[in-house]
């Protein structure tokens, strides 16, 4: 039996936070909450156990240990004080996987309309995965998807069956 593709592994005990806000008028004050600077358009910022990246003009997404969510919560409210913006804790509403063996790049474009061998260490991708909408960045030799929980199933589904083996992609 031919070698897996890449091994496809449901992370658990992560924190997320959507801020959402004026960067302009905010950033320095989100910044000094998060503990992390505010990343360039779909870039990422990390110190290795946070990790804040860029979605949208006005939207960041903060990765964290849970144990440190309340805190971080409490900060990032505090930065918004006086200002129009959202902070809300979106840990329940997603699901995680890491895609991580030879060919975890070729998992990502079967299902994705990315380059995933080409997507730089510090961006991060919003895009689809088959039919689920998805963010898609470089996590140490393999890639970290980030999906709708309420997809979780189909999503780790279509991860596992595009890392079949036998199925790379050729010429790669």
């Amino acid at each position: 039996m031919a070698d897996i593709l890449a091994t496809i592994a449901r992370v658990h005990d992560l924190g997320m936070i959507t801020i959402r806000a004026d960067l302009d008028r905010a950033g320095d004050a989100l910044a000094e909450a998060a503990g992390l600077p505010i990343p360039g358009v779909t870039g990422l910022t990390t110190d290795g156990s946070r990790t804040l990246g860029w979605m949208s003009p006005d939207e960041l997404l903060l990765i964290l240990p849970t144990p440190e969510l309340p805190q971080a919560l409490q900060d990032l409210t505090q930065a918004l004080m006086g200002e129009h913006g959202l902070v809300a804790d979106v840990s329940d509403a997603r699901a995680v996987f890491d895609i991580t063996g030879p060919h975890a790049a070729d998992v990502i474009a079967k299902l994705a309309p990315v380059d995933a061998a080409s997507l730089p260490q510090g961006h991060l991708r919003r895009t689809r995965q088959a039919q689920t909408a998805a963010a898609i960045w470089r996590q140490g030799d393999g890639f970290r998807v980030a999906g709708f929980r309420s997809t979780a199933d189909y999503l780790g589904l279509i991860l596992a069956n595009a890392a079949t083996p036998g199925s790379q992609l050729a010429p790669r």
